[in-house]
């Protein structure tokens, strides 16, 4: 994500160029993008949240520019594919879990439009034509990023599920593991053996890559 977000945002800003000015579409794209991160899951959508900000700050109606990103999505977003890989482990993985009954969310961080994130998983050999996901979180309707305990409040309630009857798994150990314990969620840190967590005293339901998380499943070591 360190060379990714940083193209994705270069490609943007300068495809709508012609519009508004590279640093201001910029800075107004960020402060617009910190407000919405700190949505706490009681009112707007995080999309709702980032237009209220955004558009308004560069002096454009939604439905005058949203037409200009949309076409970005479709031809532009996807040039973005070489900076990213599949994990080869991740698909098995997830049919291990449909195949044994288990809701599969895709637990994303909420700053995405749909189309962004259908693209990403599509890249990832894990697309949603082809995969029975409970939930893709998305920011057209979450309501908290995953930097509050709200969004993972939401996700259960959408789910339908306690944090007991959860996993999550994830590599980033704030937004991944420590907020969806602050609600109950035990975690799977995707991590290296020299990786040392911050020393918060949290319980892992278990540590490695993806590859060890399948084995660990399929053997019945997991559960």
């Amino acid at each position: 994500m360190e060379v990714f977000i940083p193209t994705y945002f270069q490609a943007l800003s300068q495809y709508v160029a012609h519009l508004i000015p590279r640093d201001r579409f910029l800075g107004e794209l960020l402060r617009a993008t910190q407000v919405m991160d700190s949505n706490d899951g009681a009112g707007l959508t995080n999309e709702e949240a980032f237009a209220s900000i955004f558009y308004p700050a560069v002096g454009f109606d939604r439905k005058d520019l949203w037409p200009v990103f949309d076409t970005f999505y479709a031809k532009e977003f996807p040039k973005l594919r070489p900076l990213t890989q599949p994990r080869q482990a991740a698909r098995p993985l997830i049919e291990w879990a449909l195949d044994n009954g288990l809701q599969v969310a895709i637990a994303t961080n909420p700053l995405f439009p749909r189309t962004g994130v259908d693209q990403r998983l599509e890249w990832g050999g894990i697309p949603v034509t082809e995969l029975d996901y409970a939930l893709v979180t998305t920011y057209e309707e979450m309501h908290a990023t995953k930097s509050s305990p709200a969004y993972y409040r939401e996700v259960l309630d959408y789910l339908g599920r306690q944090p007991e009857e959860c996993l999550m798994v994830g590599d980033a150990w704030e937004m991944d593991i420590a907020r969806a314990a602050d609600v109950g969620i035990p975690g799977y840190w995707i991590a290296a053996p020299e990786d040392v967590p911050p020393g918060n005293g949290l319980e892992l339901a278990g540590r490695g890559a993806l590859d060890d998380l399948l084995a660990a499943a399929q053997t019945g070591d997991l559960m």
